[in-house]
């Protein structure tokens, strides 16, 4: 159904030019190191300004690669198909990455969204074996639909930069909070906090030698099996018949606390008889022992997992949420002590063997209230962002296609 104000035509119809990229000979040296910068897949940004290699004049004119102008479209069409940004200084690129060059009739900002919508499309009609590409020829007969009216375009393009300042700027807040957790992990796990609050330090309060490193004198170390009781999901998969017990996986663990498969699979307590599987309790600390490690979280509810986790149920001396922040924290020590075979794995007793640190349990508590006020930032953010890609979505399906119209903003008013 045709939009009133909006035409649609191929690609190669709206824009100047459009190609494809190249490399000098790597042996010269004298090729890089220039002022002109030569963008690789890792350097593509909604604006692209530098890269992390450059280029000399007599590097680019060796090659295939062409200078692009300020404005135009850059976007990775081998291998990693469909990343796009937007020159915001002339730029070279490295091949499988194209340039494109707007006409009069197609703003580059509203493209860059445009071709957003596209990169399922594009990595469909990818060819190739080995490397998977998409040539100017093929991009060229794309059908572009937009609206007419150039304004209209702007508006767009300007609607969708908003939802992204949001989305850059949670972002931004996530990565500071990892930092955060990360450190605040570090700290919880090497030092610890004194019975004032404060973070010890060698230089005010006491430590000894442990098999862990150097550890505060109050500590002790563990095995986890000393302080917890093995659970060891079946051999055999149950089956899922979505009897209301989650059937949990290394790929649904995220947070502190799981209490459903991303998945939504279930199973009845009747299938895991069957099937001699394990019911792990709530309060079951799980743990990933195969593939990767250092992943943990804690039965917020009673589940069944497979045979890639491993249940600990806890005593008196650790909390899970202690166990968990060990766990977490341990993961490339626990790397170098799996099986290395083509998968990596820990049996029962490698599990049982990891080494852990125990504060008293005073300790533990005042460590996770800490962690957890962070973990809840955490989470808030997260959803935040979550909330902002999915109205950016909503809004490309929208204003990218014309069925919502902006044209009521043109005039200063607001869009009922």
């Amino acid at each position: 159904m045709s939009v009133e104000g909006w035409q649609t035509k191929s690609l190669g119809a709206v824009i100047k030019d459009i190609g494809d990229g190249g490399t000098p000979n790597t042996n010269k040296k004298e090729y890089f190191g220039g002022t002109i910068p030569w963008i690789v897949i890792q350097d593509i940004r909604k604006e692209i300004s530098s890269s992390k290699t450059t280029l000399a004049p007599i590097g680019l004119d060796s090659c295939s690669a062409k200078l692009w102008p300020t404005g135009s479209v850059i976007l990775s069409t081998g291998a990693t198909i469909g990343e796009v940004g937007i020159a915001k200084v002339p730029v070279s690129t490295k091949q499988g990455i194209h340039g494109i060059v707007c006409g009069e009739e197609l703003l580059s900002s509203f493209l860059y969204y445009k071709l957003q919508t596209l990169r399922d499309f594009l990595n469909a009609n990818a060819q190739g074996s080995t490397i998977r590409e998409i040539r100017a020829t093929f991009l060229r007969t794309i059908p572009i639909s937009f609206p007419t009216a150039l304004p209209e375009q702007t508006k767009i393009a300007e609607i969708l930069s908003t939802v992204d300042r949001a989305i850059e700027q949670t972002e931004a807040i996530i990565a500071k909070q990892q930092r955060i957790k990360t450190g605040l992990m570090q700290d919880l796990l090497t030092r610890g906090i004194d019975e004032h609050g404060n973070l010890r330090s060698e230089e005010t309060h006491e430590f000894k030698d442990s098999p862990l490193g150097r550890i505060p004198v109050e500590w002790e170390v563990a095995t986890a099996g000393e302080v917890s009781k093995s659970l060891v999901p079946g051999r055999d998969k149950p089956e899922l018949d979505g009897g209301g017990v989650p059937w949990i996986t290394i790929p649904d663990i995220e947070e502190m606390y799981i209490e459903e498969a991303k998945t939504g699979l279930s199973l009845s307590k009747n299938a895991i008889k069957a099937a001699n599987a394990r019911l792990m309790p709530q309060g079951t600390v799980l743990m990933s022992c195969v593939g990767e490690f250092g992943i943990a979280t804690i039965a917020a509810v009673d589940v069944a997992a497979n045979q890639q986790l491993h249940g600990f149920i806890c005593d008196q001396n650790v909390l899970p949420e202690w166990l968990v922040v060990q766990l977490t924290g341990a993961g490339q020590r626990i790397d170098r002590m799996a099986t290395q075979t083509t998968i990596k794995y820990l049996n029962k007793t490698g599990c049982e063997s990891i080494l852990i640190t125990v504060p008293d349990r005073h300790e533990q508590e005042h460590s996770i209230a800490l962690l957890s006020r962070v973990l809840n930032l955490l989470t808030q953010q997260q959803k935040h962002l979550a909330k902002f890609q999915a109205i950016k979505t909503a809004l490309m399906q929208d204003l990218l296609t014309g069925k919502k119209r902006v044209t009521a903003l043109l005039n200063d008013t607001e869009v009922t």
